[in-house]
């Protein structure tokens, strides 16, 4: 074997950028994320990590809810600028057109082709830098123009990813197969 040993670090790419939305002082709020992913199927459960100094924690627990909104690679710019921001000196807020749903303290990005409206199910620490939250999806938002057949489009929402330890964006690729079905020719044959 010729692998180099790279340390204990998170390298599981590619990673979800989002814009978690959140209300700090009855404002709506924007902050970039990616240390997201999913949790399990059903319920639907999203789980994502914040730095514990960030205003949006103790606004999703006061709330008990939060979204997370996918941007396209076309909104990069504006995406990183919430990342670099405080809400404490920024109104990210007016950079986008927000928009609310069910549980009608939640803002939502219109100019995000997706959008998960989520209730707080937990705050887990590990004692590490960040504080993991973790939401059930009520419902999920996205233009016709970014579904076929009823869903989520990768090729038409054109997600925002990113890659940790070097800090780069990027856009995914083509489609290579259907899953739960090209590994099918590597099955063995039954016999009789």
């Amino acid at each position: 074997m010729n692998k180099t040993k790279l340390g204990a670090k998170t390298f599981l790419y590619p990673m979800p950028t989002v814009l978690l939305g959140s209300k700090i002082n009855g404002q709506p709020n924007f902050a970039t994320l990616a240390y997201c992913g999913v949790v399990q199927h059903q319920p639907p459960l999203i789980a994502f990590g914040s730095g514990k100094g960030h205003r949006s924690n103790e606004a999703i627990r006061k709330a008990k809810a939060f979204s997370l909104n996918l941007p396209s690679t076309a909104m990069m710019q504006v995406t990183d600028y919430c990342g670099l921001s405080s809400s404490a000196t920024s109104d990210k807020a007016k950079l986008f057109k927000v928009f609310y749903g069910v549980l009608e303290n939640v803002p939502m990005i219109e100019e995000c082709p997706l959008n998960l409206e989520c209730k707080l199910v937990a705050v887990l620490d590990f004692g590490g830098t960040n504080e993991i939250f973790v939401g059930e999806v009520i419902e999920s938002y996205a233009e016709e123009k970014y579904l076929s057949q009823g869903l989520p489009d990768m090729r038409k929402i054109d997600p925002l990813v990113f890659s940790m330890h070097d800090n780069h964006y990027w856009s995914i690729g083509k489609k290579l197969g259907d899953a739960w079905n090209v590994g099918k020719t590597l099955k063995p044959k039954r016999k009789g």
